[in-house]
């Protein structure tokens, strides 16, 4: 009916403005009347199409697929574990009423991105055989006063209709960035963000914990300081659980995982790929083994060899091999920088270096690549001037032979100052213990100087006292644009700077 309503108005309104204009009428304003309301129509049937579709990506993101266990989440094993004890209290609820232990309402998940914070997530539900309702944090920041907290209440009904509809006693509502909706509040304003906030705070509060279906509200953020504290207190999100980056074992354990369904080579020695790819993601391994069956079936191999993940995980790390042509001086500057960091890293931790290549690789024209070193989570000050004078040395090189440094010292440089600022809030400089906002940037800008300064120094030094060494492997770089770890020890035990 509206199809034959549309089809009989086409037809007689070019009829009648015709007929208007023959007798005289002048239908100038009749059609700009009609291409306004026609461009009205279609403004608000465009609007109309956009708000469903995105309604519908938002209802079909958030029902997702949660059928996911957690030994199917490589590494991780004290985070897991720590993430079973809590939702126990859900699994076992009938239990822990009789001790008069109040079920938790919120697991806030906190680390870095990539490390597995949403599959814990899905995990979580498929446990306690729960539905699973997930979101984004910036899904709920909207432009129009109270939409935010509108859907925070929306996503609160859905969990609970779901369950009800599926006949489940729990509900899992996963929040992912909750930092974007959940940061600090700011006196003195309003803004749109506190309202979402507030609203998210209330919905928590009116979780009756031995109501049926039981909510278990999973959140995480990367950045757990720009929390509300309201949003941090026992009562709403009870359980703070860490997940960091693998460690070895846990990234053999990620790494064994995705390799299920490669075809690996059997000389493929996953383990050392996990010590190689030392401070890797969960996320960032995955790729790894992705890369790898990539640069196999470039070469049409039917496996993958040790070679292709040694290729990926420099793939991953710096980027994929470029084109860019470098004229001879630059290629030999590059060279210069690439031995300063080389040889400084030797000296500091002999071993270290596993080789020294001319080819670019993202933006990077050349890098060193490092062998896999002991597990690490306390630095002591030695340590970490160590780590920048290897920083240094690059800038220290091209100081030496040119007499400048060049820009490609800026990340060198970028590296250097994290580790001063890593010593200063560690209390390991002169102006010992002290709190960072109560001293001036004139005396940390000192104390920096000086640091620097005295490692630059130092790391120059140390240049010259190896020139031999230098000077015999920037030769070798230069003829065959690469240099393995053995080449260049070689040329240390020559010389009488490092015993053999």
């Amino acid at each position: 009916m509206r199809k034959l309503i549309i089809e009989i108005a086409a037809g007689f309104v070019p009829v009648l403005l015709i007929f208007l204009a023959f007798i005289g009428y002048n239908i100038i304003p009749l059609l700009v009347g009609f291409i306004m309301l026609g461009a009205l129509f279609a403004a608000v049937k465009m609007r109309g199409g956009i708000v469903a579709t995105a309604s519908q990506e938002r209802k079909n993101k958030k029902i997702g697929s949660a059928k996911l266990t957690f030994d199917e989440i490589g590494g991780q094993d004290s985070a897991k574990q720590e993430l079973r004890e809590a939702l126990d209290f859900m699994v076992r609820h009938e239990e822990i009423k009789k001790f008069g232990i109040r079920p938790i309402k919120g697991i806030l998940l906190t680390g870095p991105p990539g490390t597995g914070k949403t599959l814990m997530a899905k995990a979580a539900a498929q446990y306690t055989n729960a539905v699973f309702v997930a979101a984004s944090g910036s899904e709920f920041v909207e432009m129009y006063v109270g939409v935010g907290a509108s859907r925070i209440r929306d996503l609160f009904k859905d969990a609970r209709t779901r369950a009800a509809k599926e006949k489940k006693e729990n509900a899992v509502i996963f929040i992912d960035e909750i930092d974007v909706v959940g940061g600090k509040r700011e006196g003195g304003q309003q803004r749109e963000y506190d309202q979402t906030l507030n609203q998210l705070l209330t919905e928590m509060d009116g979780i009756y914990t031995s109501e049926t279906p039981r909510i278990l509200l999973i959140a995480a953020t990367n950045r757990k300081e720009m929390l509300d504290s309201a949003l941090l207190r026992p009562g709403r999100f009870d359980r703070h659980i860490q997940v960091d980056l693998p460690d070895k074992k846990g990234r053999c354990h990620i790494l064994e995982l995705h390799a299920k369904n490669k075809p690996l080579a059997g000389e493929v020695n996953l383990e050392k790929v996990a010590e190689e790819s030392y401070g890797f993601s969960g996320a960032q391994l995955e790729s790894v083994m992705n890369e790898a069956a990539i640069y196999a079936m470039r070469d049409q191999l039917s496996e993958i060899s040790q070679h292709h993940l040694s290729m990926a995980i420099d793939k991953v790390m710096m980027g994929e091999k470029t084109d860019r042509q470098s004229t001879e001086e630059e290629k030999r500057r590059v060279a210069v920088h690439e031995l300063g960091h080389a040889v400084a890293a030797e000296v500091v931790a002999p071993g270290s270096v596993n080789q020294v290549a001319l080819s670019p690789r993202g933006r990077a024209l050349g890098y060193v690549r490092h062998n896999p070193q002991e597990e690490k989570y306390l630095y002591t000050k030695q340590y970490l001037e160590g780590q920048i004078m290897i920083a240094l040395a690059g800038a220290a090189a091209e100081e030496i032979y040119y007499g400048g440094r060049s820009t490609g010292s800026s990340n060198d440089f970028e590296q250097a100052l994290n580790l001063v600022q890593t010593m200063m809030t560690s209390g390991l400089t002169s102006l010992g213990i002290i709190n960072m906002d109560m001293v001036t940037k004139e005396v940390l800008m000192n104390e920096n100087s000086r640091i620097l300064d005295d490692l630059a120094a130092r790391t120059k030094q140390l240049l010259v006292d190896n020139a031999m060494v230098f000077d015999q492997s920037l030769e070798i770089l230069l003829r065959e644009e690469r240099l393995s770890g053995d080449q260049f020890r070689c040329q240390f035990r020559d010389s009488l700077t490092l015993p053999a």
